[in-house]
């Protein structure tokens, strides 16, 4: 039985309700982020402050909630050149791809934190990626994680478990699952004290923007992580 976990945890939407389903699951609960000179750095802020709420507003959790790590994966930043590490505006490439998409980020990331969990003696780790509401980066596929699986187990020499909450349901449904896992949290209206917190705090924006307040939270609106939170939030209001 599965009783600890480490959470890939950027500190957007997706990985806020990762985080509160981990911490509805497991004993022990551990974050995990990397600073790979990404142009929303602010995310690395934003994160800090989600962990500070979710330990003032839901104390079941917070008595589980453990060490955060954040990694040094400069080096990603420097071999990528993406909308995401560079100054140039989102597109779509020949390949089909955004040009948003960070080759073989997750994959680095999937490895470093399975080195942590070995460290730290956790079973599971938990990442947001998603295939129904995505822009077709392969390294968010299920058969990605399930290989990498596969391959951090055996390459370790130690069964990990990688789950992905988030896999088959689109933004709408990860509002929904959000408001209901708070409901679950043992604290009165926790489901709408979660879903205000991912509102308020957590970020998800490509260009860095903590200026401009949309009901579904704070971002440009007119990237494509913003268009993405937006019009899962209407659907999930409406």
């Amino acid at each position: 039985m599965h009783t600890t976990a480490l959470v890939l945890f950027s500190g957007g939407q997706d990985s806020t309700t990762c985080l509160a389903q981990a911490l509805s699951k497991y004993q022990r609960v551990e974050t995990i982020a990397f600073d790979y000179r990404q142009r929303h750095h602010v995310e690395l802020e934003a994160r800090l402050k989600v962990l500070s709420e979710i330990r003032q507003q839901f104390p079941q959790w917070g008595d589980k909630l453990g060490q955060d790590h954040l990694l040094d994966l400069a080096v990603l930043g420097e071999v990528s050149d993406t909308s995401l590490t560079r100054d140039t505006a989102f597109k779509m490439e020949q390949s089909g791809l955004p040009n948003t998409f960070v080759p073989g980020r997750n994959l680095l990331f999937l490895t470093l934190a399975a080195a942590v969990a070995y460290r730290r003696d956790l079973q599971v780790m938990v990442t947001g990626v998603c295939e129904t509401d995505f822009s077709g980066y392969p390294d968010c596929r299920d058969d990605t994680m399930k290989a990498m699986q596969l391959a951090l187990s055996l390459g370790m020499d130690k069964r990990f478990l990688i789950e992905t909450p988030l896999m088959w349901i689109d933004k709408a449904a990860t509002w929904a699952l959000a408001h209901e896992l708070g409901e679950k949290s043992g604290v009165a209206n926790g489901g709408e004290a979660l879903v205000n917190l991912i509102i308020e705090h957590t970020h998800t924006c490509y260009l860095g923007d903590r200026e401009h307040r949309h009901p579904w939270g704070y971002g440009c609106g007119t990237c494509p992580a913003c268009e993405l939170r937006a019009r899962g939030y209407e659907r999930f209001k409406a």
